[in-house]
């Protein structure tokens, strides 16, 4: 327990250390009150052999509108593979639309890599290869691009230096107009050259209604320091987008570049109807919440669970599974990506794994599973603190995403991982809130 204990001492500092003014602590039970997963199915979409609108390659996200509308973005495998396709369904789960083409021209696909729709249909898709969010409106015809700078990381492996070009995924703004990312930047605003000035993540707003993206950070999340001075990469910007003092810490966040640091904290968040932010920054049960745009933490809502020290058999089935993988092509085990051989291991397991909310304000917490590599059990909470109940872990999956009237989507594979989103929707649970 010794070999974690600073991770919680530094999680309350920083609950302590943040800006105070009105913010609120609040502090859930412990005991966990169980909820019946009452999910009533609307339709699903996706087969395997079928007309070519309703077969999908590889689906890295799906959307609602505010009327209901589905979109599913489809793609070949492969990062930079231009070949994405928009597909559109009705509330009922009717076609209605695909569009999406590869191409050098406005409107056309070069290196699409994140997306997002807006609540009034607008379909956002950030396409490195042209350097610039392409907007489209909901009948699927191109609207405008809005320039964005160029972002990339220069890592020494051996003695070959990558550089890869990066983009993060994107929440839109519920008030339109807008994105969220995190950036999980690292600013060394004066630091030693060892590199020992404390960094931070970004969550970014970037704002789409003009020529070029106008980006403002609204939170400066907790960054994990380094192991050592060799484990950071440097960040150019030719486009401008970040400031010169930005350099970028060795963990870049969502899967893009491993940090050499297995089980590191992430920065798990999204976004209320308000445009406030619920995000995670820690190894603990720490929920931050802020006011709408972003800014200073209103409130923060903990639950009394600890993280697990990483044991050497931990980092023994870590190594045991990704062999797994290897030998049999898999590139995923449970909620941690195992692509790649870890330089080390962060000393604790987060408690918090992902965090979604609902078109009514609720907030959906999944907690860590028993073993590292298992999906846990799903909190549900609101954004005042109400303690509504928790799923089982192996209840429900946690859905990937939420739309309005309480509809949830969920992407499901079968054994030839061939893709079906199973829309549902989820009742409202029926016990008191408690405290």
């Amino acid at each position: 327990m010794k070999r974690f204990r600073p991770v919680i001492h530094l999680t309350a500092a920083l609950i302590a250390a943040a800006p105070t003014g009105a913010q609120e602590i609040i502090e859930l039970t412990g005991r966990d009150r169980h909820l019946e997963p009452a999910f009533e199915e609307v339709f699903r979409v996706g087969v395997l052999d079928g007309q070519p609108w309703e077969m999908f390659a590889t689906v890295p996200k799906i959307a609602f509108d505010a009327r209901g509308n589905l979109y599913v973005f489809d793609r070949a495998p492969g990062f930079t593979n231009a070949d994405l396709r928009i597909v559109i369904f009705d509330r009922s789960g009717a076609f209605v639309r695909e569009f999406g083409s590869e191409g050098e021209g406005p409107g056309e696909f070069r290196e699409p890599g994140n997306f997002a729709v807006l609540r009034d249909g607008t379909i956002v898709v950030g396409d490195t290869g042209h350097r610039a969010y392409q907007l489209f409106d909901p009948s699927g015809e191109f609207v405008r691009m809005v320039r964005m700078g160029e972002v990339t990381t220069t890592r020494r492996t051996g003695n070959v230096m990558v550089t890869t070009t990066h983009t993060w995924p994107i929440l839109p703004d519920p008030r339109g107009g807008a994105v969220f990312s995190v950036k999980s930047m690292e600013m060394w605003e004066g630091a030693a050259e060892d590199g020992s000035a404390p960094g931070f993540r970004a969550i970014e707003h970037d704002r789409l209604d003009g020529e070029d993206v106008e980006t403002d950070t609204v939170v400066r999340a907790w960054l994990p320091p380094p192991d050592d001075a060799e484990n950071r990469v440097d960040v150019s910007d030719p486009g401008g987008i970040l400031s010169r003092d930005l350099r970028r810490a060795l963990n870049v966040g969502a899967g893009l570049l491993p940090s050499g640091r297995l089980f590191e904290p992430q920065v798990h968040m999204d976004l209320l109807p308000d445009g406030a932010i619920v995000y995670s920054d820690s190894s603990a049960y720490a929920l931050k919440i802020t006011g709408p745009g972003g800014g200073r933490t209103v409130r923060t809502i903990t639950r009394p669970f600890e993280p697990e020290p990483v044991t050497p058999r931990i980092e023994e089935e870590y190594r045991r599974r990704q062999e797994e993988r290897d030998s049999q092509g898999e590139r995923r085990v449970g909620v941690f990506s195992v692509d790649f051989e870890p330089e080390s291991f962060y000393p604790a397991l987060p408690v918090i794994l992902w965090v979604r909310t609902t078109w009514d304000g609720r907030i959906w917490v999944m907690r860590r599973g028993d073993e590292f590599f298992e999906d846990g059990p799903i909190d549900v909470l609101t954004a005042d603190g109400d303690y509504i109940g928790t799923y089982p872990a192996g209840a429900t999956k946690m859905p990937d995403a939420f739309g309005p009237d309480g509809l949830a989507a969920f992407i499901e594979l079968d054994e030839l991982d061939v893709a079906t989103v199973v829309v549902r929707r989820v009742s409202r649970a029926g016990h008191p809130p408690q405290r």
